[in-house]
């Protein structure tokens, strides 16, 4: 029997990648627009919508590691990632529109709606999401398979990025019905987003193959799972690492709606911004190989990460009127950032070889879904401080603000979360599995495998 694995084909890549696009529509449309739509446009007070962003994904990521350690235990015909796809798919959809739904509701009503809302989205995405998540890791055995596998990833979620971030703004006035509201463009707009999102999930499941399986003679033991989790040091550097970059990520994308509106005084702005930006993070992903030919995934991500931070952090000195400039530190961030998602994500499919390597136990899911609880505590730490730092500078909706307001608005646009990517590139550092480890694990998990009987 011969012990060279299967190689992905570009359409199960594809495949793959759309799942994060359909991710991406809604996950883009939170972390860009919610915290806006909150104060803006639902009427809710900034500080109380910080409140809200910190509490309900934090709660919701509870479930990410649960979602992971079941998923690692579903025996279906379909594998054990790829059936969460097919069963949340459609409940992501409805939730997504509902989110932005805006029905007619007193003050407290639609803080209670906006909870039982926000809590059910990041539900439904943890279920689609975290097995969503650990499927690249068992799609091949392959280092270098999942890198390319990770890139097509990236590139997808980038264009579901480009397209929310980049057309939302006119597409919810374009689809605001005459005599109608923002809020009915908002609507109408998710409602778009939701339909593409639940086919591009059901095309991923019908396209893609689990090919790596556990362990024979493992057996089911959450918390011998969570004891080799904690032991597994190269994991636990990456989890630092992801909590940093989605504060950083939470921070940035969340303030820029605010920064366009209150300090450039050009909210229409925002979406070419957007667009030139998103497109640099695709053609950054679409480089990836070409620098992962050339440099090791370690060196990569420290320095990607820190020229990504150092240039968003740059903003704060730029005038707010000066768009060539603020557009010039957005691409250099954006392509610094663009290859890094699909070399760390590479890399937690490696830390979960290195945990079957030294534990003898596989656990996929649950990686994949601790890192992904991590993310969500990381943008919920980012949504939190935007809301409660403007109300700490005095932010009042839809009015001019103050040079307090506007000065607080630019922290929370440029030094705040360029000072955590830093802090992520720095973490970096302290991993230490490199390239001809991993080639070594993976030698020696193919040979336990070929030597096990049929």
């Amino acid at each position: 029997m011969s012990n060279t694995p299967e190689r992905l084909s570009f359409k199960e890549k594809l495949a793959y990648g759309l799942g994060d696009t359909a991710s991406n529509f809604c996950f883009q449309a939170i972390n860009l627009f919610l915290a806006y739509y909150y104060t803006d446009i639902f009427g809710l007070e900034a500080s109380t919508v910080g409140t809200l962003m910190l509490i309900v994904p934090i709660a919701a990521a509870t479930l990410n590691p649960v979602i992971g350690a079941l998923a690692d235990r579903t025996t279906t015909r379909w594998g054990k990632f790829r059936p969460w796809i097919l069963w949340g798919s459609l409940p992501y959809g409805v939730i997504a529109c509902l989110l932005f739904a805006n029905p007619s509701l007193s003050v407290h009503g639609k803080l209670i709606y906006a909870y039982i809302t926000f809590a059910l989205m990041w539900t439904v995405y943890a279920v689609v999401n975290t097995p969503y998540g650990a499927l690249m890791g068992v799609m091949s055995p392959s280092s270098e398979d999942r890198t390319s596998l990770s890139s097509y990833r990236f590139a997808c979620a980038f264009l579901g990025a480009f397209l929310v971030g980049g057309f939302v703004p006119d597409m919810k006035e374009f689809l605001t019905p005459p005599g109608g509201t923002p809020a009915d463009g908002f609507r109408n707009t998710m409602l778009i987003f939701a339909v593409l999102s639940v086919l591009m999930f059901l095309y991923t499941f019908w396209n893609t193959k689990e090919r790596v399986i556990s362990p024979p003679e493992q057996k089911g033991s959450l918390g011998k799972d969570l004891s080799d989790l904690k032991s597994n040091i190269p994991w636990v550097v990456l989890f630092f690492v992801a909590f940093l970059n989605l504060t950083n990520v939470g921070l940035r994308n969340g303030a820029g709606v605010y920064y366009f509106k209150y300090v450039v005084a050009d909210e229409g702005a925002l979406g070419n911004f957007n667009k030139v930006g998103f497109l640099c993070f695709i053609f950054g992903a679409l480089t990836t190989k070409f620098f992962t030919a050339r440099w090791s995934r370690r060196s990569l991500m420290i320095w990607l990460t820190l020229i990504n931070g150092g240039a968003i952090a740059v903003c704060y000195l730029v005038n707010p009127h000066n768009l060539p400039l603020l557009y010039a530190c957005n691409i250099v961030a954006s392509l610094a950032a663009g290859p890094t998602p699909a070399i760390v994500w590479s890399m937690y499919a490696d830390t979960a070889d290195f945990g079957e390597w030294k534990f003898h136990r596989r656990a996929t899911g649950l990686i994949f879904s601790v890192t992904v609880f991590v993310q969500k505590v990381g943008l919920a730490v980012g949504g939190a401080l935007i809301g409660w730092l403007l109300g700490y500078y005095g932010f009042v909706a839809n009015t001019v603000q103050t040079a307090r307001v506007v000065h607080g608005i630019t922290l929370l646009f440029s030094l705040l979360p360029g000072v955590f990517a830093l802090l992520a590139g720095l973490a970096i550092i302290f991993y230490k599995l490199d390239e001809p480890q991993v080639k070594q694990i993976e030698l020696e998990l193919a040979a336990r495998k070929g030597a096990a009987p049929a």
